[in-house]
């Protein structure tokens, strides 16, 4: 067996591992170091497992991800997102569907300080679902919503997915940032689209609301928004006026919300300590993951099996349309199994030599990778999105009630990312103008 096939067979082992549920980080492990072994021998091996989980841990722009976890577990825990949702009742509410719209703004204003769909869907989870139900909204509309929702959080920077891909892609993570305002700011219009449009057509899935709020009123909740409109400034204003640097974002970000917890009287050892333990939680699940595919990104380039692949599908004499096409369908059924960090990582360093070749934007395709793997988010089986909203709700609607309110948002998904593809400038009008 030569090095190729060795490579071949691994990427074969990992797919039988992963299908047979063991934890994606472990099988990259796994399977990267039994490959390098076969290839270069055991001490070798050992060499290379206990230098790559340094060099990529030691990686200074790193810091951001658990300091941009941070910020937002921190808002999550203190509540200062709950006037975004508030605020865009009363202003929204006498529209169809008017809480449910207010729900995507109120998830989109979310993202900007979450980074993580499944934080955001189960934050408005929380605040819009019961809110809704009380107003007698269709379980269906209420939960869908807020699921397909949450998945704005990846897209709206601080991305911890658009971070790790500019990591390992080696692009300004500024750009991917600026990039995925558009892609969301889209996402936000065509959810809102389809809320309003079945409101319309069928008035009993949102009734609509009796509560008629004064200009003084709606004044008053926007000035209950000061929190995370603080943060934003602070935090994006900084970043992109060059005051200080994406990893330097992070930093800002967590101090700015622990300083607006303290203002708003929310702060206290029992926050603190939730917020720090999530953080620490979540962030070394993503290390450990992005660990293993950078050792499979080594794994691969050894065996040349990275090469290969990326040799054979260029000598198919595929156009980048049908190259793109063939990506989305891919990624499209991985996001139905995997979550979105694991299908990442795993096929990045496979991808990545292609899309060099072909001379795909990396940057563009970074935001409508991630559009892509946030689909997968709320898609049968898995839809992780999902069974977060049905472990936030509990009794009050079932998983097929959540499965069933989310198909029309994945149509609109699949209109969104036809736009992005046919008008590339959505996601570069903004990485542009940094040039």
């Amino acid at each position: 067996m030569d090095r190729t096939e060795i490579g071949l067979l691994g990427v074969v082992v990992l797919l039988i591992l992963i299908l047979l549920r063991m934890p994606i980080g472990i099988a990259l492990v796994a399977v990267s170091f039994g490959g390098i072994w076969a290839l270069v021998g055991l001490t070798p091996a050992w060499g290379i497992l206990t230098a790559v989980p340094y060099d990529f841990g030691a990686k200074w722009s790193l810091t951001s991800v658990p300091m941009f976890l941070l910020m937002g577990f921190c808002c999550y825990h203190a509540g200062l997102t709950r006037g975004l949702f508030e605020a865009a009742r009363k202003w929204l509410s006498g529209l169809p569907g008017g809480l449910a719209v207010a729900t995507v703004m109120g998830a989109a204003g979310f993202s900007a300080v979450t980074g993580s769909s499944v934080a955001c869907a189960a934050a408005m989870g929380r605040i819009a679902v019961p809110e809704m139900l009380r107003n007698r909204y269709d379980a269906t509309l209420a939960t869908g919503t807020v699921a397909a929702a949450g998945t704005i959080g990846a897209l709206i920077p601080p991305s911890i997915l658009l971070i790790l891909y500019g990591i390992f892609v080696q692009v300004p993570v500024s750009k991917l940032f600026l990039g995925g305002v558009g892609a969301g700011v889209v996402t936000a219009a065509a959810y809102i689209l389809v809320v309003t449009i079945r409101a319309k057509l069928n008035p009993a899935l949102a009734p609509p609301v009796q509560e008629v709020s004064s200009m003084h009123e709606k004044l008053a909740a926007l000035g209950d928004t000061w929190p995370v409109m603080l943060l934003v400034i602070g935090v994006f204003g900084g970043l992109f006026s060059g005051v200080f640097t994406p990893t330097e974002a992070g930093a800002v970000g967590a101090f700015l919300a622990f300083v607006i917890s303290g203002a708003k009287g929310a702060l206290n050892w029992k926050m603190s300590k939730e917020a720090l333990l999530e953080t620490v939680q979540t962030t070394a699940a993503i290390f450990v993951i992005a660990i293993g595919a950078n050792l499979l990104t080594r794994f691969l380039a050894l065996s040349g099996a990275s090469q290969f692949i990326s040799q054979t599908v260029i000598e198919l004499g595929a156009d980048q349309i049908t190259l793109l096409l063939g990506i989305a369908v891919m990624y499209l059924v991985l996001g139905m199994f995997l979550e979105p960090l694991g299908a990442m990582l795993l096929t990045i360093p496979v991808l990545l030599p292609i899309l060099q070749q072909t001379g795909i934007d990396l940057i563009w395709f970074g935001v409508v990778l991630i559009k892509f793997l946030e689909i997968g988010m709320i898609t049968p089986p898995i839809g992780l999105n999902v069974f977060v909203i049905k472990g936030v709700v509990g009794n009050l609607a079932t998983t097929t009630q959540i499965f069933k309110g989310i198909l029309y948002f994945l149509v609109a998904d699949l209109i969104v990312v036809a736009l992005l593809m046919i008008f590339p400038e959505i996601i570069m009008y903004l990485p542009n103008l940094l040039d």
